[in-house]
């Protein structure tokens, strides 16, 4: 298995993110009006981002993004759906707050959805916890956002 640093330009990293919307569409499309939150997750400004490869096929990604001086926030983490369940994902998500750490950011933000209980046991297993709603998502109620102290 291999993690690729990158950026949202990276195709396979935009292929991803196009593979997560309709993987949320179909899980939580239901319930959430998700058209809401596609201004927030645009990837002109992703600057650090990682692909994860499996005999050189793209099989997850994820990305962070800068919010603040001292806040960096988590976006866009999917691991395909035949692939989860091995540690990927948190294994993805604990490179990505390694690479956070490394430019310098003191805490790491995200937004999701207690909808997606599978995400919220691994960014709990991980040492996020959960936070009063931030920035764009105060008003929402459907996110959930969490934060960990770098």
């Amino acid at each position: 298995m291999d993690f690729k640093r990158t950026d949202g330009k990276n195709q396979d990293f935009i292929e991803n993110c196009r593979l997560l919307d309709m993987d949320l569409d179909r899980r939580v499309g239901k319930v959430v009006k998700r058209e809401k939150y596609q201004k927030y997750n645009q990837l002109d400004e992703i600057r650090q981002a990682i692909v994860v490869y499996e005999n050189h096929k793209a099989i997850g990604g994820g990305a962070i993004r800068r919010y603040d001086d001292e806040n960096v926030e988590l976006k866009r983490v999917f691991i395909h759906p035949e692939y989860q369940g091995r540690g990927i994902g948190s294994k993805l998500v604990s490179m990505l707050i390694e690479w956070a750490v490394e430019l310098g950011y003191q805490r790491m933000i995200l937004e999701t959805g207690e909808l997606l209980a599978e995400s919220c046991a691994v960014y709990r297993k991980l040492g996020f916890a959960v936070i009063p709603n931030y920035g764009p998502y105060v008003n929402m109620p459907e996110s959930l956002c969490m934060a960990k102290n770098l």
